[in-house]
């Protein structure tokens, strides 16, 4: 992460057209799958920590963010609360209806299991020990879910239904990707990834977290038009390590995402943390290496939010609008058919401007625009800014 590379940058990027001001989405994130962090790009206003309880000395929001890219807690196990509320049905239910992701793929399959974060409240057991030993629990009322990488090995396991996912891993020799999926850390480093002139960074007092002091790093939006209120990181003061992530819609209520731990040790875990063996009688699926990268890349590319990768991006900074063309012309029921396509169209609201017709389809942070020729805008924007983009695009 480089917090301050953006900060004094202006003019026509190396990935823009400077003749429609249309980038290409290298860096921005839309937030599609488990979790939604807006922040595709953060700027850095620094101010002095209030005082508070833990009484801890005075830092700044640079030193802060500082704080955190150099944090390098490489052992350390705890339990974590997500609760996820994007004003959507339950992702688990519809799955469920939906007989799975293709109808053949174990309910072991991360890309299948861990798609139950995107709503709700859920408690997670995590543990690492270095870049090589991690593990992530999603424990459920009768039943647990575990994903262990443990050396070359990735294991799935869903006690439920007694069914076991392996692959081997592809190490990529990065030392911060020892880190459990779906901790603060993970939403924190997707929030920080980028800064720009966009955003305000501000410390706003301490915090007792999990038994741990720490700071409370606030991340707003300057721009009009964004659906996000503020990111709130809860930072352990000793290790620099994000203990809390909450994102707040402008729109109110409860948070869109709030992760954070209640229980955190940085002592090495028991090294039988990390092993496992298929149980007598379980289904073994086993997946080739290199099918799917997320295995390989960070553990845990399943809880991170989806990239819309190859998609050009209009505005910047917290106004961004991924846009891409499905070629789905005349589909008012968006890219995808069937059961997802009944549930994305139970969602929408029609529309109309200079581009034509169209439906937004809307969550409590991500809005998207999809149009009866085909293309869809989409980013943590009003349902406004998205019709005015599609207009100024035409």
């Amino acid at each position: 992460m480089a917090p301050y590379e953006s900060d004094h940058a202006t003019g026509t990027g190396p990935d823009e057209d400077p003749r429609t001001g249309r980038r290409k989405a290298a860096r921005y994130v839309v937030p599609v799958a488990v979790v939604g962090v807006a922040a595709a790009t953060i700027g850095l206003v620094p101010a002095l920590a209030a005082s508070g309880d833990p009484d801890l000395p005075k830092i700044t929001a640079q030193q802060l963010v500082e704080k955190i890219a150099k944090s390098d807690v490489q052992r350390m196990s705890g339990t974590v609360k997500v609760s996820t509320d994007l004003g959507l049905p339950d992702l688990g239910a519809l799955q469920g209806g939906m007989g799975g992701q293709g109808g053949d793929d174990s309910s072991a399959d991360p890309r299948t299991k861990l798609t139950e974060l995107a709503s709700g409240t859920h408690t997670l057991r995590v543990a690492a020990d270095g870049p090589e030993k991690q593990k992530v629990s999603l424990l459920e009322r009768d039943a647990e879910y575990s994903l262990i990488h443990n050396d070359k090995d990735v294991w799935g396991y869903d006690s439920a239904s007694n069914e076991v996912f392996h692959t081997t891993a592809q190490h990529t020799g990065d030392k911060r990707e020892h880190r459990p999926s779906a901790t603060p850390d993970d939403f924190a480093k997707e929030a920080l990834k980028s800064v720009d002139s966009t955003t305000s960074v501000t410390v706003d007092g301490t915090a007792r977290i999990a038994g741990r002091d720490a700071y409370q790093l606030v991340i707003k939006p300057k721009q009009s038009g964004s659906t996000v209120r503020d990111v709130t990181i809860g930072v352990d003061a000793k290790t620099g390590l994000p203990l809390k992530f909450t994102l707040t819609p402008k729109s109110g209520g409860v948070p869109v995402l709030d992760a954070g731990f209640t229980k955190v040790s940085f002592a090495a875990p028991a090294a039988s943390t990390f092993d496992f063996r298929p149980p007598g009688g379980a289904k073994v699926t086993e997946e080739k290496p290199g099918k799917d990268e997320r295995h390989a890349q960070g553990f845990g590319e399943e809880f991170a939010p989806g990239g819309l990768k190859g998609a050009d991006t209009i505005g910047e900074g917290w106004a961004t609008i991924a846009t891409f063309d499905t070629g789905a012309k005349g589909d008012k029921s968006g890219p995808q058919g069937g059961a997802m396509g009944g549930f994305l169209g139970s969602l929408g609201d029609p529309v109309s401007g200079g581009f034509g017709k169209g439906t937004v389809f809307s969550t409590r942070l991500v809005n998207a625009l999809i149009t009866d020729d085909g293309k869809v805008y989409a980013g943590a924007v009003t349902k406004d800014a998205l019709v005015k983009a599609a207009d100024a695009d035409k």
